[in-house]
């Protein structure tokens, strides 16, 4: 038999203090009131009492109203039924489907045995240069796509889900604005992504405590579907707002704040969620990217200082475009050998002559005289920024590779690249047949 308490001692904000015992954290309860039933979680246990945020906010309620506790934390449908389907933050159908009750699984559970992953070793191609060439996205990589406000992120991710090749496709979103949901929304729907992707979405609008489930849900799902042998990809935006909100309940539950009030328990708390990245040895993976907005572009921020320990790398969208200086996919060397013999050869050989445009530009700035090797840097740059930077363009692998030796052929001679002549016999245009 089920026990009710109704000694409600306090309410702050969203959040309702309970004297109960025998309770569990991240537990559900039900907050039962004259106006309905609201779902509330566990998210602090002091002695007797019990901290639960209402999903629903604490409008409404009373001292006097009723706490039943449901003896297990939330639990999120699974399978294929959810495919192609668009859930809220606390996994409510916003696509006027059918509520999902079968294959319950709890949300929130350890990240896996070490012993049951594997070395990455596969790599995600995405249609993106930036990404497959110069900093290729590892199957079971955990990712931030560190950014500033106004840059198109959401464009970068949406782009991703359509053409990332995996099985399936996690898209959580958190504090996002409606227009941003609609964006990613229309963007799956027209490039016939939808049937291949979940998608768990909170607005600015919703309660809270819905966006401190979304990574969370989306990641029990992105298990559920990775132990049945499928490659999912979980894109995550924006982790920020998941930080912002956690300040918020740090606040009104008055604990002491760390560096810039954010919970001294920052840095756990992202690590619970990015370390559910995984290789299974004899099942599918899990590949997490997340968008983490900088304020002010300061790196310092706790937020990106925090998820650049735990993370393996970084991408930087700056400009409208993945800056290749400062953007860093740790995990590369593990795959880009695999791919093309030249893969290495055109990524290291093009990043370098890049930085010396970069140095050229200054030069040119600051009133310097042009010589004829600067002349061939500013033309590399323009033809590097325009064919191979910009998001617009949208090729394989290996097309990018060859637009690579292209754009080399068009600006130096191939003494002047400084690639093995063995290469060059191979792959420079118009010396063989490639």
């Amino acid at each position: 038999m089920q026990k009710f308490y109704s000694s409600i001692s306090q309410i702050v904000g969203d959040v309702i203090t309970v004297e109960a015992e025998n309770v569990g954290n991240m537990e559900m309860a039900q907050v039962m009131t004259r106006r309905g039933t609201s779902l509330a979680q566990v998210i602090r246990l002091d002695r007797k009492k019990v901290f639960l945020q209402v999903f629903a906010g604490s409008r409404g309620i009373s001292t006097g109203d009723k706490v039943r506790f449901l003896g297990h934390p939330m639990r999120i449908p699974t399978g294929h039924t959810l495919l192609g389907r668009i859930f809220s933050g606390s996994g409510r159908p916003l696509d006027n489907g059918p509520e999902l009750a079968d294959n319950l699984v709890d949300i929130g559970g350890p990240p896996v045995n070490p012993v049951k992953r594997i070395i990455p070793n596969k790599m995600i191609r995405t249609g993106i240069p930036m990404i497959d060439v110069f900093n290729s996205l590892v199957e079971s990589q955990k990712l931030p796509i560190f950014s500033i406000a106004g840059e198109p992120y959401n464009e970068l991710l949406a782009r991703i889900a359509t053409q990332a090749e995996v099985d399936i496709i996690i898209l959580g979103g958190m504090g996002l604005k409606y227009d941003d949901y609609l964006f990613i929304r229309d963007t799956l729907e027209e490039h016939g992504a939808l049937s291949r992707s979940i998608v768990f979405m909170h607005t600015a609008a919703d309660p809270i405590v819905e966006c401190l489930l979304v990574p969370d849900i989306s990641l029990a799902v992105a298990e559920n579907f990775a132990l049945a042998g499928k490659r999912v990809l979980v894109l995550l935006t924006d982790m920020s707002n998941f930080c912002d909100a956690l300040k918020v309940i740090s606040i009104t539950m008055e604990q002491i704040p760390s560096n810039r009030g954010y919970p001294g328990d920052l840095y756990s708390q992202l690590a619970a969620r990015y370390e559910k990245a995984v290789d299974f040895d004899t099942a599918g993976s899990i590949t997490i990217l997340a968008v983490t907005t900088m304020p002010g572009d300061d790196v310092t921020h706790p937020i990106p200082d925090n998820t650049g320990y735990i993370t393996e790398g970084q991408f930087y969208l700056k400009n409208g475009v993945i800056e290749p200086f400062g953007s860093l996919s740790r995990l590369k060397q593990q795959v880009n050998a695999n791919t093309r013999d030249d893969h290495r050869i055109i990524m290291d050989t093009m990043i370098q002559l890049f930085a010396e445009y970069r140095e050229t530009l200054e030069k040119q700035a600051m009133g310097f005289e042009m010589s004829a090797w600067d002349m061939k840097l500013l033309k590399y740059g323009r033809l590097f920024e325009e064919r191979m930077m910009s998001l617009k363009v949208n090729i394989p692998l290996e097309r990018a590779l060859d637009l690579g030796w292209e754009i080399l052929h068009d600006c130096f001679s191939p003494e002047e690249t400084g690639i093995k002549k063995s290469m060059i016999d191979i792959y420079w245009p118009g010396t063989h047949e490639n």
